[in-house]
């Protein structure tokens, strides 16, 4: 959600269903949408034509392994990267080799990390644009990326990482001090106070923190008042970058933090993180960083096949409850937790009212909510006190809880200003939220009317990829037998 939302204005504006209000809400308007800007050819060309050569000059593990190969990956420059085996190819600390192992868990790096790590650690640093799909390990790279860019001994903000929500925001926070934990870095999360906590700007001391991971309305405002140092910051990280240098997103804002952070540091090393890039962002990006590394995962890796999915035809509204009350939390309560996603707010508190008022253990979160309110309903859902949670899409992007194993696309996802027409990469978002790390997850699309049927094949059309149908929505057999497909009973 936007941290500073604009008055209400005439021009056209961008906004998601999970900004729709209730008749009773009287909350200010999404900002207004930037006009786009006109994508050149010769831009887009740059990362579309990316690809891997034949590397047959070398006879070391390069980028163009075979292993590799469903990554595109292009350099700048003529520096050699060589792929890491293993964390100590990287040449890290102690404490972090330390933390890799003891805190994370980790035995080697995945084929994202074992890529783009070397790019992001070896001098002369360059920018990297890197899209990875949900699950690959991505947050693990831009973290140890700017851990080990950090010097311990200086008290001073040298690292800063902005999200597009507060919750991503504080899971990442919560990597980096777990990640971190024998280094001795200091680090703070730079998101909007609740009002227990709220601190006036101007009585707010200056971060000394060496870390900062934040919002961009926040870090904006800190910035702006001189709170916050940019003048030794080594290393500037985007996650969700497409969601934040969108025309609907935190473009604004995200750009002006980069600009300043440029300036005022001079070789500041500028990462962007994400699973999706539409190609406005593409031609942003390649305006904005001249002169670094990329790598793309193809399109069709980015289907997520190894999360099965599925399709429910239910006849009316009060059916889809009903499979929800029936299979969903019966089966569910056996394989992990859950996450339900709707459209709107509205939504949202009808169905966990309706759920609720018959005994059904759920929680709901969305943007309506008080800010303490959501922390506190994601941090018992992550420790898993509770199983089923009901959302918007506020949590569709970027959300890690390795026990989600079942996704329920209660609404599909479909665009604002086009109801006809799906949110692809939306539904590739929240089909993400499940099979995370390599685990196995299945997905559950409510069709109940015939734009939902329409914008389901528009949907497999876009990703090449056949969903079954589940026979009958009544039939427990049929649900019983989709998830022994799915390798979760």
């Amino acid at each position: 959600m936007a941290e500073n939302a604009a008055p209400p204005a005439k021009t056209e504006e961008k906004r998601s269903w999970a900004d729709e209000e209730s008749d009773e809400e009287k909350e200010a308007a999404a900002p207004p949408s930037q006009a786009a800007d006109e994508a050149q050819p010769s831009e887009l060309k740059k990362i579309e034509s990316l690809s891997i050569s034949d590397g047959k000059d070398s006879g070391e593990r390069l980028l163009d392994d075979p292993d590799d190969s469903e990554i595109k990956a292009v350099t700048s420059g003529d520096t050699v990267y060589t792929s890491a085996v293993t964390f100590e190819d990287l040449k890290l600390s102690d404490e972090l080799i330390k933390g890799l192992y003891v805190e994370m868990g980790f035995s080697k790096p995945s084929k994202i990390q074992a890529i783009t790590l070397p790019m992001i650690l070896t001098p002369p640093y360059k920018d990297l644009v890197a899209q990875a799909h949900n699950g690959s390990g991505k947050t693990t790279c831009f973290v140890l990326g700017m851990l080990s860019r950090v010097d311990p001994k200086r008290k001073i903000p040298q690292a800063i990482c902005i999200c597009p929500t507060r919750e991503l925001a504080q899971q990442n926070h919560a990597v980096l001090l777990k990640m971190g934990k024998y280094t001795g870095i200091t680090s703070m999360c730079a998101i909007p106070s609740d009002s227990a906590n709220y601190i006036p700007i101007n009585k707010r001391p200056p971060v000394t923190e060496q870390v900062v991971i934040g919002t961009p309305g926040t870090i904006k405002k800190w910035t702006s008042a001189k709170k916050l140092s940019t003048r030794d910051v080594k290393i500037l990280v985007f996650d969700e970058a497409d969601h934040m240098l969108a025309e609907d997103g935190f473009r604004d804002d995200s750009e002006r933090i980069m600009k300043e952070i440029q300036r005022s540091s001079g070789g500041c090393q500028v990462l962007l993180f994400s699973a999706t890039f539409d190609e406005a962002v593409k031609a942003f990006v390649s305006r904005v960083i001249k002169d670094g590394n990329q790598i793309f995962v193809k399109k069709e890796e980015l289907t997520l096949e190894k999360v099965k999915q599925y399709k429910v035809q239910c006849p009316y509204e009060l059916s889809k409850v009903e499979v929800i009350k029936d299979k969903i939390f019966e089966f569910g309560q056996k394989v992990g937790q859950t996450i339900i996603f709707v459209r709107t707010r509205n939504s949202a508190r009808m169905l966990h009212q309706s759920l609720t008022e018959e005994g059904y253990e759920c929680t709901s979160v969305q943007g309506a909510l008080k800010q303490e309110d959501r922390d506190q309903i994601i941090k018992e859902f992550k420790d898993g006190l509770t199983k089923v949670l009901i959302t918007t899409d506020l949590l569709a992007r970027g959300f890690d809880q390795r026990q989600v194993n079942l996704v329920i696309n209660y609404d599909l996802p479909i665009k604002h200003d086009n109801p006809s027409e799906p949110d692809c990469e939306l539904y590739l978002h929240r089909v993400g939220r499940t099979g995370r790390f390599g685990s196995k997850g299945a997905v559950f699309n409510f069709l109940c009317t015939d734009r939902d049927r329409s914008v389901m094949e528009k949907i497999e059309r876009h990703f090449q990829h056949h969903i079954p149908e589940i026979p009958n929505w009544r039939s427990e057999e049929d649900f019983e037998s989709a998830l022994k497909d799915a390798g979760l009973l």
